[in-house]
């Protein structure tokens, strides 16, 4: 499975993703639904077979519809996707990417959340990381 979790997802799939998570479950019709520019109904179902082929969704069938679900729990998820985004962007550097996120001229980040991050910080020297 870990292969299948680097695999890229467009706009779309993330948008679908996101709806399946906070939903836990959803129909073809629930995620159409809660779509923005929505697609054809065609299409979102075409798309949730997409997801489910690269591994990332599974269905059981209720009556005549069927139930996607993810395969792994967002927080799995979101971190399989952090790690590519550092991959990716950051040329694998942890700490490029922290230094990215506290720009403070590309995101407003309260003092609460810096004491957060340093007590995270702390944390991880602690335990050896």
């Amino acid at each position: 499975m870990a292969g299948k979790s680097e695999i890229h997802l467009s706009r779309r799939e993330r948008q679908i993703m996101d709806i399946v998570f906070r939903r836990g479950q959803a129909s073809a019709a629930e995620v159409h639904r809660d779509l923005p520019d929505r697609p054809s109904y065609s299409a979102v179902r075409a798309t949730l077979r997409i997801l489910e082929e690269k591994g990332h969704l599974t269905h059981k069938k209720a009556g005549a519809r069927y139930i996607y679900a993810p395969t792994r729990p967002r927080r799995e998820a979101s971190r399989s996707a952090l790690r590519r985004v550092v991959e990716t962007f950051f040329d694998g550097s942890l700490e490029k990417a922290v230094a990215a996120l506290l720009d403070r001229s590309a995101v407003n980040i309260s003092p609460e959340e810096l004491d957060r991050v340093a007590k995270l910080i702390d944390q991880a020297r602690k335990e050896g990381r």
